[in-house]
């Protein structure tokens, strides 16, 4: 089993029940799953770019990403419907709490001048979304192989009802959050 979902089982759990003195052990917010985004506008002229950024997305997460398509034709972009611009990946169970570990104690870490990320970042139905400028930051990826830096979006959703319950469970997890 996974340290990080160890410690959530074990001792999180206890503490997120005793702090916001809910009634019952289901009431306690979870992770539910993780959603890892990375939009390529340039794929629209050179298809390329979204092989690489599907290949460096599958590196970091260990899960083979779907391919996104535009929803609806944006002539200032030259982007027409159902033409592919991004990958994403969604993560549940082990491998969400692998990622989130990984994340919290090593990627963000190595991220440069960092100060711990935004708290204001939550949607107000207890759901947290992270932007990163550049993959560089996970240890997956091999610089030397990196033909352009891209960022990506991470949405970590939970079964939290309020902000302050989900800011508490993503703190206790690790969660870097600015002072």
């Amino acid at each position: 089993m996974n340290r990080l979902k160890e410690r959530y089982e074990n001792e999180i759990k206890q503490s997120l029940l005793e702090k916001f003195e809910f009634t019952s052990m289901m009431q306690v917010p979870k992770v539910e799953k993780i959603v890892v985004n990375i939009g390529v506008g340039d794929a629209v002229n050179n298809s390329k770019l979204l092989e690489e950024s599907v290949a460096e997305l599958e590196q970091i997460t260990g899960q083979k990403p779907v391919i996104t398509k535009a929803r609806k034709a944006i002539a200032g972009f030259k982007l027409r419907e159902g033409v592919p611009i991004g990958t994403k990946v969604t993560l549940r169970g082990e491998k969400m709490y692998d990622f989130l570990d990984k994340l919290v104690s090593v990627s963000l870490p190595r991220v440069r001048d960092f100060r711990g990320v935004s708290a204001d970042s939550f949607d107000g139905r207890g759901n947290y979304t992270l932007g990163i400028k550049e993959q560089l930051i996970f240890p997956e990826i091999n610089f030397d192989k990196v033909n352009k830096t891209r960022g990506m979006d991470i949405v970590i959703v939970t079964s939290a009802k309020t902000d302050e319950q989900a800011r508490e469970l993503l703190t206790q997890l690790g969660m870097p959050f600015k002072k």
